[in-house]
């Protein structure tokens, strides 16, 4: 574990409520594994309190960045100084780097860190029939990530219609080829012809028993991938399981977004 000093690069994750948060353990391992000589620690904002803290961050010369996390990633956006294309397209941030003259810097690493996950366990997007349950903070970065994979189509469901519309339609007119559709939450009629679902809600972390959609409509030989990680198995990935699904736990997302995140900072190994 690394030993915080004057020297380390500080992070702050910026998380409404915060005891489910398991990520920071994540990073922090992968930074002790990379060498880097940095910490991140999770910190319970109250959104009335959001703009106040992300001023402070500006003012805390030994802070490197930030981690914006559930329910921040889209509020967050609003507040940046800067933002990559990435996140300027995708409409989220998910880390933010502190540059030197106390600016923010938002950026956004789900979907690319949701793309290589996949292909880090065998599986690749290109071609997919996809289904995303969500198109909030997460399901928007993924749903774009996996469109410019090459994913054949795109079915997007969200509890709030328009919201999965408004996505489908900015999928629609930056990745043409993709076919996209868009359905109520929980029908299961999305199911028809998907070979990879992704659920991007936060249905299965506070009640372990619920799950976004019934499977019973899905293929054996699909994918079930979920951006939980805790509880690491879900009882939508259970569901896939049993049902013979390759499954995806959503600590494969986060396990390649430390190394990007130390491009997007500067950070290097000690050694």
């Amino acid at each position: 574990m690394t030993e915080i000093t004057g020297e380390t690069a500080l992070l702050w994750m910026f998380t409404h409520p915060v005891r489910h948060v398991r990520g920071s353990v994540i990073i922090n391992r992968q930074f002790d594994a990379m060498d880097v000589d940095a910490a991140i620690c999770p910190i319970h904002v109250l959104p009335e309190h959001l703009e106040f803290m992300m001023e402070a961050a500006r003012k805390t010369g030994n802070l490197a960045g930030l981690g914006l996390t559930k329910p921040y990633k889209i509020t967050g956006h609003a507040l940046m100084d800067h933002l990559t294309d990435a996140a300027r397209l995708q409409g989220a941030v998910n880390f933010v780097r502190r540059n030197p003259d106390g600016t923010l810097t938002g950026h956004n690493l789900d979907g690319e860190g949701f793309v290589a996950g996949l292909s880090a366990n065998g599986v690749s997007a290109a071609g997919r029939n996809v289904l995303v349950i969500g198109t909030g903070g997460v399901g928007r970065p993924i749903a774009f990530s996996l469109a410019e994979a090459g994913v054949a189509s795109l079915a997007l469901a969200n509890r709030t219609r328009s919201s999965a519309e408004a996505l489908a339609d900015d999928i629609s007119r930056h990745y043409a080829p993709v076919r996209t559709a868009v359905f109520d939450f929980a029908d299961e009629a999305a199911l028809e012809g998907v070979d990879l679902v992704v659920n991007a809600t936060s249905v299965g972390m506070t009640d372990p028993d619920a799950q976004p959609i019934s499977l019973e409509l899905l293929s054996p030989e699909a994918v079930v991938a979920d951006v939980i990680i805790n509880p690491r198995m879900t009882t939508l990935l259970r569901a896939a399981s049993a049902k013979g699904c390759k499954i995806i736990t959503g600590d494969a997302m986060l396990a390649p977004q430390p190394a990007l995140l130390c491009a997007f900072l500067g950070l290097q190994p000690r050694s």
